[in-house]
């Protein structure tokens, strides 16, 4: 999470090695330019949630014809697997600022950040509790199926918007008033960003296309995994 140094703007601590930070959007770990190797870079912490919770928003979208238990087995392991990324992005960054002597959790980059780490592991925690855990009445799952979307779609746009605005502090951090001079290093900051919302936009319209969604099949409700339909066999139509 970006944020300006303890040492305050006229006394920065010199950090070219901290200036080949990765970017905070598509770049996937490059670096965004630094000239000279002044100010501080963007820490790769800020794509790790994104890297982890695209896969599993997108599980149902490319396995959609594929079973349904395994599908979603599939979709709670990689929401771990991005629960875990994201917890180390964050141990990575504190410990970084702690280095480098900067502040914490004063910018609304990082009050984002901590909002949308808070909110996905709640949605986590309840996505496991009803669709996941044994014995969820299969009635209740459906009445909050469309909520654990909607949910989980806001969460996705909330993070790429958390990026847009760590993206923007550090150029603010770096170039200050340069930044309207049309330094390349803003221009290119500008660019990766049209293109992070861009990519918001166009997983939100796979998300949201119908016709790319799962099939729903009556047949499907039979792998309810709650206990009564694990033991028993009864249709959960049934409860």
């Amino acid at each position: 999470m970006a944020t300006p140094s303890r040492h305050g703007p006229g006394n920065r601590p010199s950090n070219p090695g901290a200036a080949q930070g990765g970017s905070r959007d598509a770049r996937v770990g490059e670096p965004l330019p630094q000239h000279g190797g002044r100010g501080r870079g963007i820490h790769p912490h800020s794509a790790a949630l994104l890297r982890g919770l695209l896969p599993a928003l997108l599980v149902y979208r490319v396995f959609r014809n594929e079973a349904k238990r395994t599908t979603k087995v599939l979709h709670g392991l990689l929401h771990v697997f991005a629960l875990v990324i994201a917890l180390v992005g964050l141990v990575a960054v504190f410990d970084y600022h702690r280095k480098k002597g900067y502040a914490d959790l004063y910018s609304l980059h990082s009050w984002c950040g901590i909002l949308v780490f808070v909110l996905y592991f709640v949605q986590w925690l309840v996505g496991f509790s009803f669709f996941l855990f044994p014995g969820a009445p299969f009635s209740l799952r459906s009445r909050y199926r469309p909520q654990h979307i909607f949910f989980g779609a806001t969460i996705f746009l909330l993070s790429v918007g958390t990026a847009l605005l760590g993206l923007k502090e550090a150029l603010l951090f770096n170039l200050g008033d340069k930044y309207s001079a049309f330094e390349p290093e803003g221009v290119l900051a500008n660019v990766l960003g049209l293109l992070l919302a861009c990519f918001g936009g166009a997983v939100l319209y796979i998300l949201t296309r119908a016709d790319w969604k799962r099939p729903s099949q009556a047949e499907e409700q039979a792998l309810s995994m709650d206990f009564k339909t694990l033991t028993e066999g009864d249709s959960p139509g049934s409860q």
